[in-house]
């Protein structure tokens, strides 16, 4: 498994931010039974760059919390069966692992989000990468139907990890 970590910011982070995404990143593959290993990039930026990515990517000209990047299309959310269809295409040829994608995440927003819903910020960042690994694996919110099932399933990934509301 290889999840490469970024931080393009010189804002101070939390000490142990890349011990909890790597937490995160695996409890979140085998809660959807990813039967791969996978390799990912996760990039913790300033709001300043997350807004000029969400105006590229979404032409929504504000900062976000977090962005995914899926590299898979996935024909039903979590069935990773599509991949061996063309392993050209999501199986990177000297690792052999499917490359899953790229989570964005704002640094300033995890914080500003931590305070606004009274939590911890390793609490925020550990919800913001499980919402990203669910959207990598296929999963959305544009229905009221999707959403409720994308929060049931964040919530037992990050409570199966001791990730709780403070």
């Amino acid at each position: 498994m290889n999840i490469y970590v970024e931080k393009e910011t010189e804002q101070s982070f939390i000490e142990n931010f890349e011990d909890i995404i790597h937490e995160v990143v695996i409890a979140s593959l085998d809660y959807v039974n990813c039967p791969y290993e996978c390799m990912l990039d996760v990039m913790l930026v300033d709001n300043e760059h997350i807004h000029q990515l969400n105006l590229e990517h979404r032409g929504v000209d504000r900062p976000t919390d977090v962005l995914s990047f899926p590299f898979v299309d996935f024909e039903v959310p979590g069935v990773f069966d599509a991949c061996e269809q063309h392993p050209e295409n999501y199986f990177d040829a000297e690792t052999g692992e499917l490359m899953l994608g790229d989570i964005v995440v704002s640094v300033e927003k995890v914080y500003e989000q931590a305070e606004a819903y009274g939590h911890s910020p390793i609490r925020e960042l550990a919800f913001l990468i499980a919402h990203s690994m669910l959207h990598l694996c296929g999963y959305d919110h544009e229905e009221e139907s999707e959403r409720i099932e994308m929060e049931r399933m964040q919530e037992e990934i990050l409570s199966s990890k001791g990730y709780i509301r403070d």
